[in-house]
């Protein structure tokens, strides 16, 4: 790992994704977790404040960055919910079969690289009748703002740890055996190239 993937990134990454609007993002959605959840991209722990404690028994929080759970560790310690970590990529989920309610998925698909066999993974996992719940940004429905993503996201994935700014996201989750039983969108504040989400709740088709 370089110095900037260890050192720099992680507090990039960190103060992109705080901004005000995707907080608000998070606040929308995080609270409908409820049972054993795995959270796909724990990252620095953004989405704690917004768990409703008295609906989970306990995080997952996948993260395979060692900074970023180095960094989310105090929100962990000063939390009551029971967290552990698992420290791999999205797309290899040491958990068996059916054996969690809620699988959460904030701001991470566009990172991983290999989305599908991500969501696959989550599909295993979820037990019937549980829910996917994710928040996104992705690609625009606007022309002029999609060529500024397809034409800038090669540069901006490598400066920001492979997220990409044009992956179509209910097509990802759709594509990976589920149905999509909500789905909102908008443009947030920000650039908008960066600012169009997604956001809602799924099942295993």
């Amino acid at each position: 790992m370089s110095f900037y993937e260890d050192k720099v990134l992680p507090h990039l990454i960190n103060w992109a994704c705080a901004s005000r609007p995707n907080q608000k993002q998070r606040e929308k959605v995080v609270h409908l977790a409820e049972g054993d959840v795995l959270e796909i991209g724990f990252g620095t722990g953004l989405n704690m404040p917004y768990y409703a404690a008295q609906n989970v028994r306990k995080i997952w929080g996948l993260e395979p960055s060692a900074a970023m759970r180095r960094k989310a560790q105090p929100l962990v310690d000063a939390s009551d919910l029971d967290v552990e970590f698992i420290d791999l990529p999205g797309e290899q989920i040491p958990l068996d079969a059916d054996s969690v309610d809620t699988v959460l998925v904030t701001y991470t698909l566009c990172t991983i690289p290999d989305a599908i066999s991500a969501l696959e993974g989550m599909r295993r996992v979820l037990k019937p009748g549980g829910k996917l719940i994710f928040c996104e940004h992705g690609i625009a429905p606007d022309e002029n703002v999609r060529r500024q993503q397809h034409r800038w996201n090669p540069a901006w994935s490598r400066f920001a740890g492979g997220c990409n700014m044009n992956r179509d996201i209910p097509e990802l989750i759709s594509n990976s055996g589920f149905e999509i039983t909500s789905d909102e969108r908008m443009y947030i504040p920000g650039l908008r190239a960066l600012s169009y989400n997604y956001w809602g709740t799924a099942r295993i088709a």
